[in-house]
């Protein structure tokens, strides 16, 4: 089974192909300046292209639905729902956290934590068995203090992606461990979407939306004085 994945959630705009869990090509590239809108389509081409196989070939498109970038999500789920529809094949969503995991399953940590900055002292996360992926605790929207994540003192954990620098300065847990550069990426969605489209847990294209976790909050106009 062909299959195209969209991970846009992040500054990593990444697009994968893969004949059932083999990957066939990966696309992709962080950028500071979030380059979804103009680079995801180039990078469908590219990966597709790589892959050897043509857009026709696609029965069923991945998307990492977030949480992350309002504008982002927008344009990955988008197009996701614009190639399901001409293609006329199934639209499976993963949380685009269970990706950041992914490489770090079976490492011997107790838990893996994925962080995405969310400004100021905020983060997207959620807490996975860092032996079987399971979640453990759900995504959330979290305000860093000193005490967060205190219940995992005495356990190896691994703190994973952007949100992870200042989630080292505020918290007081000097065993665990911290890897900065890690963004969410299409080629890790495969195992987690094989399993749905395994389940036919398929999402209505209808009504999808992108999981934003938080509402989008826009900077406000000033009206111009007359």
């Amino acid at each position: 089974m062909k299959i195209l994945y969209l991970e846009t959630s992040s500054k990593n705009c990444s697009v994968a192909v893969s004949d059932n869990e083999k990957l066939l090509c990966v696309c992709e590239e962080v950028s500071e300046n979030y380059k979804q809108s103009e680079s995801l389509h180039t990078y469908v081409e590219w990966a597709l292209e790589g892959a050897g196989i043509s857009l026709k070939d696609i029965e069923a498109v991945s998307l990492g639905k977030g949480p992350g970038s309002y504008t982002g999500l927008r344009i990955g789920a988008a197009s996701a729902k614009g190639f399901c529809y001409g293609l006329k094949v199934p639209l499976v969503g993963v949380n685009s956290l269970e990706s950041m995991i992914e490489p770090f399953l079976g490492d011997n940590y107790d838990f893996i934590v994925p962080l995405i900055d969310a400004r100021r002292m905020e983060v997207y996360t959620a807490v996975y068995d860092g032996h079987t992926g399971k979640e453990v605790l759900q995504t959330e929207a979290k305000i860093l203090d000193e005490t967060s994540f205190e219940e995992f003192r005495d356990k190896k954990v691994l703190f994973v992606g952007d949100g992870a620098k200042k989630t080292k300065e505020i918290v007081n847990l000097p065993d665990a461990v911290f890897k900065e550069d890690v963004y969410p990426s299409s080629q890790y969605l495969i195992r987690k979407t094989l399993e749905k489209i395994g389940n036919k847990e398929f999402e209505d294209m209808a009504y999808f939306e992108p999981f934003y976790l938080k509402d989008f909050h826009g900077v406000k106009k000033k009206k111009s004085e007359e």
